[in-house]
């Protein structure tokens, strides 16, 4: 017979059940992201020694490695005066991952707010990142362009639907003819 309260007293008092305690769950330290583990291939260890390399070099702290192939840099100006220099990307693992990357790094190599409008800026990111590639013999794929022209594109139509009355001349190939 199970048990049932006759009256709200008794609810609040309802007899309670012996649980066992759960044993404890061993805390793991908190570590910085960090790159997946691969096996150590030659090609990915050459993306391996780039994500090294821009980091040292331009500062950079991955936020996250992002699973989609898309990816986002930004700064923060501490009041301190300090800066902290962040991005968002695929890790590098094949062409395309890689230029991603290299696109994020761009912003951060070429200063952000350095070339206006917007759609210049990251004409010249795409452009960073795709003589960075050629410099480090990763290869240039017909996809990688293709993205970058898609990308551009669509920073140009972004622009003009924002009220962009006059397109930088490096950006005309990007138009899209109407």
């Amino acid at each position: 017979m199970s048990w049932f309260p006759s009256n709200l007293w008794d609810f609040l008092t309802k007899p309670s059940r012996k649980v066992k305690p759960r044993p404890k769950r061993q805390m793991t330290p908190k570590r910085e992201p960090g790159p997946p583990v691969r096996s150590g291939t030659s090609m990915q260890k050459r993306y391996d020694d780039i994500v090294v390399e821009m980091k040292k070099t331009y500062g950079i702290r991955i936020r996250k490695w992002r699973s989609s192939m898309s990816g986002c840099a930004w700064e923060v100006h501490y009041a301190s005066g300090s800066v902290s220099r962040l991005l968002e990307s695929p890790y590098p693992k094949g062409p395309m991952s890689c230029a991603i990357f290299l696109h994020e790094i761009g912003h951060h190599a070429i200063g952000f707010r350095t070339y206006r409008p917007r759609c210049l800026e990251e004409y010249h990111a795409w452009k960073w990142s795709l003589d960075m590639m050629r410099k480090k013999g990763i290869n240039v794929t017909k996809n990688v362009e293709k993205r970058m022209a898609d990308s551009l594109k669509y920073a140009v139509q972004k622009a003009q639907r924002r009220g962009l009355k006059h397109v930088p001349p490096q950006l005309l190939p990007f138009l899209e003819s109407k």
